[in-house]
């Protein structure tokens, strides 16, 4: 089964850097991502953010120089991941980021 996608965006929210308790460095961010699609023949404004996680090296590698405002392209697989209050959302887990 395929699940992949690709994004490219601002960061509006982080990154927030961190290690789990087995040593895994964790680097969060919100993507935020603003362009104009066509839908049935007509151009269509769309708007969406997504949490997104980059995890071992690829979250030490390739997250040095994120900061708030950084233009990225991300790719990886979605997630679904529930909070501690129950909340469900999708998550970007992140296997490749590049500047743009």
């Amino acid at each position: 089964m395929t699940n992949r996608l690709e994004l490219a965006g601002v960061i509006s929210k982080g990154p927030v850097r961190r290690q789990s308790p087995a040593g895994i460095p964790h680097c969060h961010f919100v993507l935020e991502h603003r362009s104009t699609q066509v839908e049935a023949d007509l151009p269509r404004q769309v708007f969406c953010r997504l949490s997104v996680v980059a995890s071992g090296q690829v979250s030490t590698q390739q997250t040095q120089h994120l900061a708030l405002g950084s233009h990225i392209k991300v790719s990886g697989f979605l997630a679904y991941q529930t909070s501690r209050q129950g909340e469900g959302k999708l998550v970007l887990h992140a296997d490749n980021i590049i500047d743009i």
